[in-house]
């Protein structure tokens, strides 16, 4: 329900249950009147609005060292708590012996090409199997930025299900210039994906600030008013039209969680096989049963969303050198990508 946090004393619960507490916030002095599971939902990661209240039913939730309900309005300096049964997990990195596929290295980075299904690091229901896991039984002191504890190295990150390329820093001084470059938006990203329909033009920029949807924390969704959440902009050039489907180029000028996810959904492409923002459907095409089976059989080559993080350009943080690399379409996407072109050739005979 929670990501645990670092607390592990035990207090009695009221039916003789021993909780411990997983998140301790003080609420601020500016802070507006805004209902607590509102509040939690928004601040507490991995937590969605009726786990919140459950937890608040259950007198998991205390404001002021006293249980309430889920219609309070918090005020400012209030003092909440988060209690679960179970202590917080160790949130030590353990070392995993588990093959990296290196594409560059000296002795200030990496970049690794990351394969499809890895998440990047240890978190909620992912504490093992991960990109940081392997980094640490290869590598020794990473180093770790400031709020960023369990993610040695890291610098940015891919979703599990996005292959591709990723920066690890392994000094300090290189995490301090990497993340520089980064937030100044001079990281050269460009992303390959596999998009549902063909765009009216050939270029684009979308230009909508990424949120969390109010429907269901996990989504992200595009704010075109920039009413809320934060700045995000993609731009995006059509590489191949295959007439239901099409083979794009992103590149990103910010890089806001789910960001191309989310832009193309907002553009009216969904990602080819993107589950969570309605890509695992026919989106474009017609009702036989041959056209459905061929799609069918291209979700079970490509069980994911249809996006490879391609190409990375930044300038190394001690010889100042502009580097630049790319990596060829992992072959899941690649067989995909093959079969659509078959498709469409075979079909325009």
């Amino acid at each position: 329900m929670f990501e645990d946090d670092e607390e592990d004393d035990a207090l009695p619960g009221g039916d003789g249950r021993s909780l411990y507490q997983h998140h301790e916030i003080h609420v601020d002095k500016g802070q507006q009147p805004t209902r607590i599971d509102r509040f939690l939902t928004d601040k507490v990661a991995n937590a969605t609005r009726s786990k919140v209240q459950q937890a608040i039913d259950s007198g998991q939730v205390l404001v002021n060292g006293q249980p309430t309900k889920a219609n309070y309005k918090i005020k400012p300096e209030d003092h909440i708590q988060v209690l679960l049964e179970e202590p917080p997990r160790d949130s030590t990195v353990y070392p995993e012996d588990i093959p990296l596929d290196i594409v560059f290295e000296d002795e200030t980075l990496l970049v690794v090409n990351k394969p499809a299904g890895m998440v990047v690091h240890p978190a909620h229901g992912n504490w093992s199997g991960t990109l940081v896991n392997a980094l640490v039984h290869h590598f020794q002191q990473l180093p770790t930025l400031p709020g960023n504890s369990g993610r040695p190295g890291l610098v940015h990150r891919i979703d599990k299900d996005t292959s591709g390329l990723l920066v690890i820093a392994k000094t300090e001084d290189a995490m301090t210039s990497l993340a520089r470059q980064f937030f100044d938006h001079s990281i050269e990203r460009e992303y390959y994906a596999l998009v549902w329909g063909e765009p009216q033009s050939e270029t684009g920029t979308i230009d909508a600030a990424i949120g969390r949807s109010a429907k269901d924390r996990k989504v992200m969704e595009a704010f075109p008013d920039n009413s809320q959440g934060k700045p995000a902009r993609t731009h995006w050039k059509v590489l191949q039209n295959l007439r239901y489907v099409s083979l794009i180029a992103c590149q990103l000028e910010t890089g806001r969680t789910h960001q191309i996810r989310a832009h193309m959904k907002f553009l009216g492409h969904p990602l080819f096989n993107d589950a969570m923002y309605g890509g695992d459907k026919i989106r474009k095409g017609t009702t036989f049963s041959q056209y459905q089976a061929f799609i069918k059989n291209c979700f079970q080559l490509l069980p994911r969303q249809a996006l490879h993080a391609r190409s990375l350009g930044f300038v190394h943080p001690v010889t100042k050198e502009k580097l630049y690399f790319e990596c060829p379409l992992p072959e899941d996407f690649q067989q995909v990508l093959d079969k659509w072109t078959h498709y469409v050739q075979y079909n325009d005979k």
